[in-house]
């Protein structure tokens, strides 16, 4: 069962889990579990996905039930009308906020616009060594895409050489031996947090929010992030 954060007759959001795609994907011939086929089966209708989340990144997915509703919304991501927030931990310690305007290919080496405004929610620095740092230190992070392109989050902050804990292969492969080791963790630290938007029929503004998961919550606690 997936986690329904909101339903009317119109939308539904769910709060995805890691590690699941949103429909079915040639990235995995092999996958068997998908959002659209199991809130398809869980709420007894058809849905439609109306942005993306990757596999590797849980939380707040918003879908239509209908495609007149589908092509309303995307008309209000395509004008960027739609605040996205994300949290994310990241390695070593960012500034109190920034902007990331750099531009990234797409699957067809196509140059697009990409922007990214972040917020420092939280830093701590722990008793954890690695390599010549007698320390360890993290960013508790929230993420603003303006644009929305493909791994872009992930890709912004590994350029500017602040990864995403867990992110492969855009992460560090180091950090990510680390804490697969010291914390067994084989998940990335990104989760779509809040997604406001307007109501398509009410016109009413919407702010919906995902919590996070517990793999995230279980490494904000051991890190020292509040959450």
């Amino acid at each position: 069962m997936l986690e329904i954060i909101y339903q009317d007759q119109y939308l539904v959001a769910i709060n995805k889990p890691h590690g699941m795609f949103v429909h079915k994907t040639y990235l995995d011939p092999y996958a068997t579990e998908f959002v659209v086929q199991i809130l398809r089966d869980q709420i007894g209708q058809w849905v439609y996905p109306i942005h993306r989340l990757d596999r590797k990144t849980s939380g707040l997915l918003l879908l239509a039930l209908d495609k007149e509703t589908l092509a309303m919304m995307n008309h209000q991501f395509e004008d960027r009308q739609v605040s996205k927030n994300y949290l994310a931990i990241v390695r070593g310690f960012l500034p109190e906020s920034g902007v990331v305007d750099y531009p990234l290919f797409n699957d067809t080496g196509k140059e697009q616009d990409a922007v990214t405004n972040f917020e420092t929610l939280q830093t701590v620095e722990i008793d954890l060594p690695h390599g010549k740092h007698a320390t360890s230190r993290y960013s508790l992070v929230k993420a603003n895409p303006i644009t929305g392109r493909t791994h872009q989050i992930r890709r912004h902050f590994s350029h500017i050489f602040h990864p995403i804990i867990g992110d492969r292969p855009h992460g560090c492969n180091k950090q990510n031996k680390l804490f697969l080791e010291k914390y067994a963790l084989n998940t990335m630290m990104l989760h779509a947090h809040q997604l406001t938007f307007t109501h398509p029929f009410s016109q009413e503004p919407t702010s919906l929010i995902a919590t996070p998961s517990a793999e995230f919550k279980r490494i904000s606690d051991v890190l020292g992030f509040s959450v």
